[in-house]
């Protein structure tokens, strides 16, 4: 586990472990609750810490934790979980699905994105963004993590992890579905008056579609940079373009601004990215005024990234040699020895099916042992995610 030291999100004091489900302000004596190792450090939200504390100090965990799960972030527009969901779901975690989950999370249109996460064509400019810059960080540290698709890739290739998100639920199911224990969960606003792991740094700081989130943009970048520190380096991915309509709420950003913000990075079209780990070649970044009418931008920056990109090759790209994958869970088969893809919802097939990079159709097998290689006609099928590496309890 990566040794972040935690403080406080409201006065910046150094948070000490007070029980085993709390941490206690060094200098207030303040309390904040913690789950399953996942510190819940929202501000704003008094009354569920104080509720959360009460219910763990007595001894009830479950109930804690179905509160916990229920909280969502301020651009959540669907319906609140439903508790009888939520009990069910603390009760038979070892045995449910990834996909049971999500059903019973009741996240909907982001339940789809999760589920799917791993074939999408943004998560592969990610992985690709990555890949081009890749020197092997020892610890790295995602913001807004999401239920850790990608802290799943750096784990497993032996990188000591950590990932913060607003949102506990998916800390939560991060920790139960795709990570093991190593990984440093912890729940936190990014406009906290304090950042509550400052001063920390590592090899590699990740933000992959969700910077154009955030309020204060600047700020928050700067927190960024110093958790990379003086030899680390950033990977932000798929952060909107003001200029072109989207699917997702945010606050996009423009190329004006991505060039002001990033005086030091390598800028990218994200479909770019994701048509070079396809071909298999070295993406070519671009200069933020010849991007203006691109979807979405992503950037490398910092002293510790590599200063120019390399060709895709057998690394965070393409599955670990040994790792048995799947088909693409969105094929379907057609009744005739071939498959179709099956989309999950209109809305999900809007927004992705034009850039997907797997093919409309495809004979089986349904799974494939993965012997590395990557000039193979097997690793064309798997850079397209016709075949994919997905959690054991998918």
């Amino acid at each position: 586990m990566i040794p972040f030291e935690l403080l406080s999100p409201e006065t910046g004091h150094p948070l000490r472990s007070d029980t085993p489900h709390s941490l206690r302000d060094a200098v207030t004596g303040d309390r904040w609750p913690s789950v399953d190792g996942i510190p819940y450090l929202r501000t704003g939200r008094d009354d569920l810490v104080a509720l959360t504390l009460k219910l763990l100090d007595a001894g009830e965990i479950g109930l804690a934790l179905e509160g916990l799960l229920a909280d969502q972030d301020d651009w959540w527009t669907g319906p609140a979980a439903d508790p009888i969901d939520l009990h069910a779901l603390v009760r038979d975690r070892e045995t449910m699905s990834l996909r049971d989950a999500v059903r019973h999370l009741g996240w909907g249109r982001v339940g789809d994105y999760f589920l799917h996460r791993w074939t999408d064509p943004t998560y592969l400019a990610g992985l690709t963004l990555l890949e081009a810059h890749w020197n092997d960080p020892s610890c790295i540290f995602e913001f807004a993590c999401g239920i850790g698709h990608y802290l799943r890739e750096f784990q497993s290739r032996g990188a000591k992890v950590a990932g913060g998100d607003v949102v506990f639920a998916k800390l939560w199911v991060a920790r139960h579905w795709l990570l093991d224990a190593k990984a440093q969960l912890l729940c936190f606003d990014a406009g906290s008056p304090h950042w509550p792991i400052a001063g920390s740094p590592v090899d590699l700081v990740v933000c992959n579609d969700a910077f154009y989130f955030l309020d204060d943009k600047a700020a928050v970048l700067d927190n960024l940079r110093r958790n990379a520190g003086d030899d680390g380096w950033l990977a932000l991915s798929h952060i909107h373009n003001a200029a072109r309509p989207g699917f997702s709420a945010g606050k996009a950003v423009s190329a004006a601004e991505i060039d002001e913000l990033f005086p030091d990075g390598l800028v990218y079209d994200d479909d770019e990215l994701t048509r070079a780990l396809v071909a298999g070649r070295a993406p070519a970044p671009r200069a933020p005024s010849e991007m203006t009418g691109v979807e979405a931008f992503s950037v490398v920056a910092g002293p510790g990234m590599r200063p120019a990109p390399r060709t895709v090759v057998d690394g965070i790209t393409l599955p670990r040699e040994g790792t048995q994958l799947r088909l693409n869970p969105l094929y379907r088969p057609d009744g005739s020895g071939r498959y179709g893809i099956a989309w999950p919802s209109e809305r999900y097939e809007a927004e992705y099916a034009a850039r997907a990079t797997y093919p409309p159709t495809s004979a089986g097998p349904e799974v494939l042992d993965w012997v590395g290689g990557e000039t193979t006609p097997a690793a064309e099928r798997v850079r397209r995610r016709e075949f994919v590496d997905l959690p054991e309890r998918w």
